[in-house]
């Protein structure tokens, strides 16, 4: 039988949120894969690791390497299914041998902090993209959840919705570090967060919600 890829959900920052059945998967992995900043936090020195980088290439050469002496597991923030590396594994490796374990999605914990259902969110990401305008574009009782990076941050966001329609008084929570003991969220508007000065890699929540600011 292959060896299987377990491509490992680790949630929004902090141990606490990742799921058992992933830790369990993580401390018994003879090769693992994730970012640095994963590593550093679950890797042991009998692990034999490979870090996530902008050459992702040289994870999936990993991966190719070590997958029939062993199952690798790949750490990947968040949960698998929302804009993770599965895809580029899925493209890489026959489907039968990847196995997926999910987690919490910093979109999700965002919601909950707010104490918003999200079943009728739409969910986004501005992380090294741009999703289409018409995406975008304000309607009546719409509700937005959105990933943000260094460029498309909480201020060019912001300005990005009012040139789709949005009103300046629409409400906006900006979440920021969820799950880390420095945890923060700003309750503001459309308008002040478009002027204000931006918080880089948050989630936003986006609606029209008077018991927000």
């Amino acid at each position: 039988m292959e060896n299987k890829i377990i491509v490992a959900g680790i949630g929004p920052g902090a141990e606490s949120y990742v799921t058992q059945a992933a830790l369990e998967k993580i401390r018994a992995a003879k090769f693992l894969v994730g970012g640095r900043r994963a590593l550093a936090q679950f890797a042991t020195s009998a692990q034999e690791t490979c870090a996530i980088t902008k050459e992702l290439g040289a994870a999936i050469n990993f991966i190719r390497e070590k997958i029939s002496c062993a199952e690798v597991v790949v750490m990947v923030s968040g949960d698998p299914g929302y804009f993770s590396m599965l895809d580029l594994l899925r493209k890489n490796f026959p489907l039968a041998q990847i196995e997926v374990i999910p987690s919490i999605s910093a979109i999700q914990l965002a919601f909950a902090k707010l104490s918003l259902p999200w079943h009728s969110a739409t969910l986004l990401s501005f992380h090294g993209r741009r999703p289409a305008d018409a995406d975008l574009k304000f309607a009546q009782g719409k509700l937005l959840g959105l990933l943000t990076d260094a460029e498309f941050n909480s201020k060019t966001v912001a300005q990005i919705l009012l040139e789709n329609g949005w009103a300046e008084s629409s409400s906006v929570a900006i979440c920021a570090r969820l799950s880390y003991d420095d945890e923060k969220i700003i309750r503001t508007t459309l308008a002040a967060a478009a002027t204000s000065e931006p918080v880089k890699h948050c989630i936003l929540i986006v609606g029209d919600f008077d018991d927000w600011h």
